[in-house]
């Protein structure tokens, strides 16, 4: 087991509202992460960086004890910065770094995922563990499970039909759609398949595949939203859905707005000026719904159905009309979804995706 919780954080199991069988479920999902998503083998070696602050983490850091039982363990609340870099620098590359953080993990300068994949590191990264507590752990852990041929199946097939299509619409229901009235850019996988990637790994759950409009001006319509993301990086949930419109790729106005969003587009519009929409994610995860939610949006982001993204800061692709210094925010806000349609084809609907390897 790990660590023994200090007398005063003694939950009625070493796991609080987790349930043991909730903790088998993670070492199961865990179990087929490493092996087949990210292709460890006993012949790597593997270091798990892991802290005990929620019933969560503790849960997590089990499954991959049952997993791994050879593997280092580290408490991060007991060693010191120097002895974690010291035991990073041990590993070899091809070897295995999971990371269990109830916060994110601060090692001064050391940037810790991009410094690890420099030194040919895999990684597995479990961050801002602390933001879902109770049941969302839960659902935190069903979300881990790896299916194969669905993430890879599915993913593979939107990104043939993202590359390929000529525009594409997003049904939001009650009449409103949102066009994006060109071609894409070449749509990033996040499936758990690592072949034509440089590094192994990344930030866990998994499951998105996302683009943005090669002429994001080509962008116009009105899209619902049921949920954007707040200042502290939390979902916030308004009791309407939010209704933006859209004009040449950016947001001119909304309907049924709420004081919180207004903040963000005030912060946005303060620093760009303007509120540019970019990103369009096809997210995978069948643990998250409308109605299946955790509070950190990150985690979140990954849910069945399709987010968008605020303002001009975008990493992945890059755009004549911004510079990077200047681009400053990028805030993710999940739309209401009846349908996707990529060209004339429909691709989503009722919830799920109905694309596939093959067809």
């Amino acid at each position: 087991m790990p660590t023994t919780l200090p007398a005063t954080e003694i939950p009625a199991s070493h796991y609080g509202v987790i349930p043991e069988h909730a903790v088998d479920a993670a070492a199961r999902n865990i179990g087929a992460t490493v092996s087949i998503a990210i292709g460890h083998t006993a012949q790597q070696a593997a270091l798990i960086v892991h802290d005990l602050r929620t019933d969560l983490n503790r849960a997590l850091t089990e499954g991959y004890r049952r997993n791994l039982p050879d593997a280092e363990f580290v408490d991060f609340d007991s060693v010191t910065p120097e002895q974690v870099l010291a035991a990073f620098a041990r590993l070899k590359a091809g070897d295995l770094v999971v990371l269990i953080q109830s916060t994110s993990f601060r090692l001064e300068a050391f940037r810790v995922r991009i410094e690890l994949f420099k030194r040919g590191l895999k990684v597995i990264e479990h961050v801002h563990l602390a933001r879902m507590p109770g049941e969302q752990g839960q659902l935190y852990i069903d979300a881990l499970a790896y299916d194969p041929a669905y993430y890879r199946g599915v993913g593979h097939a939107l990104k043939a039909r993202i590359d390929q299509a000529p525009y594409g619409v997003i049904d939001s229901g009650d009449g409103e759609k949102l066009v994006f009235g060109s071609p894409f850019e070449a749509a990033k996988l996040n499936i758990g398949d690592y072949s034509a990637m440089q590094n192994i790994g990344g930030q866990y759950p998994l499951g998105e595949v996302f683009t943005e409009a090669q002429d994001l001006e080509a962008v116009n319509g009105r899209v619902r939203i049921f949920v954007f993301g707040d200042t502290a990086f939390l979902v916030n949930h308004p009791a309407t859905p939010i209704t933006l419109i859209v004009e040449k790729g950016r947001v001119v106005g909304t309907e049924n707005t709420t004081p919180e969003f207004d903040t963000i587009l005030a912060l946005i519009r303060a620093h760009e000026g303007e509120v540019w929409l970019r990103e369009l994610g096809f997210g995978m995860n069948r643990a998250f719904s409308r109605e299946r939610m955790v509070n950190d949006i990150g985690t979140y982001e990954r849910m069945c159905g399709i987010h968008l993204s605020l303002g001009a800061k975008h990493g992945v692709y890059s755009k004549p009309q911004f510079r990077r210094a200047d681009t400053r925010y990028h805030v993710d806000v999940f739309a209401v979804t009846e349908g996707v349609y990529l060209g004339e084809e429909q691709v989503y609907r009722d919830g799920a995706w109905l694309v596939s390897a093959g067809h």
